[in-house]
């Protein structure tokens, strides 16, 4: 994790470019689930090929499970709970039609510059919020911080997650990077962001719980 504190100035470039653009459109006329995959670097698929990245790598992972749904990549390179909290609307009102799920997993930037986790915390609530107005089922993926930052930053950022996911009724899904942080075959590089092997790694980890929160048939 502590390789994770170069993550923020490695993304924060293409997050300005990125954030211009809206997210890839699943095709209108698709009808099976939809799912949003709304993040950061780790979900934009940072350094790989579009089709090695998150989204259709758990596209791919949900097909081995017997589900027939298209995955959106709304990931944003170095995007903080505040970023991806101003283009929510944004993202959503650019799709076909309403998602069976979004995935939230924003929270590592703000961690890695070392903002406030109240003020994290806040975003996050805010998007699950809207998320419920809209009537749409949310997920969160898990961050953790990184141990130089501290003891008691580590203890108020760590709760976070969990902490929403039992006062909102929302799944939880493990911490994102588990099995491929420290994990040098499985990270590019850098040793901050998955490699394509370890993104399917972590698609066909999480495959099981997604397919669990779709609807059936």
């Amino acid at each position: 994790m502590a390789g994770l504190c170069q993550l923020v100035l490695a993304c924060s470039p293409a997050g300005e470019a990125a954030r211009t653009q809206k997210a890839p459109l699943a095709e209108a006329g698709f009808e099976g689930p939809l799912v949003v995959a709304f993040g950061d670097s780790l979900f934009a698929g940072y350094g790989l090929e579009p089709s090695q990245g998150f989204a259709p790598a758990l596209e791919r992972a949900l097909a081995e499970q017997g589900v027939r749904a298209r995955v959106v990549n709304a990931g944003v390179s170095g995007d903080t709970t505040a970023a991806g909290l101003a283009r929510m609307a944004f993202t959503l009102d650019g799709l076909p039609r309403k998602p069976d799920l979004v995935i939230v997993g924003l929270g590592a930037n703000d961690m890695l510059r070392g903002l406030s986790p109240a003020q994290t915390r806040a975003n996050l609530q805010t998007m699950l919020d809207e998320l419920k107005r809209r009537g749409i089922p949310a997920a969160m993926t898990t961050m953790m911080a990184a141990p130089n930052l501290g003891e008691d930053y580590a203890q108020a950022f760590n709760t976070i997650y969990s902490e929403l996911s039992a006062a909102n009724g929302v799944r939880l899904y493990p911490f994102f990077l588990e099995g491929v942080a420290g994990q040098p075959a499985k990270l590019l590089p850098d040793g901050m962001h998955p490699n394509a092997e370890g993104v399917e790694d972590i698609a066909r980890r999480l495959a099981p719980a997604v397919a669990g929160d779709l609807p059936k048939g």
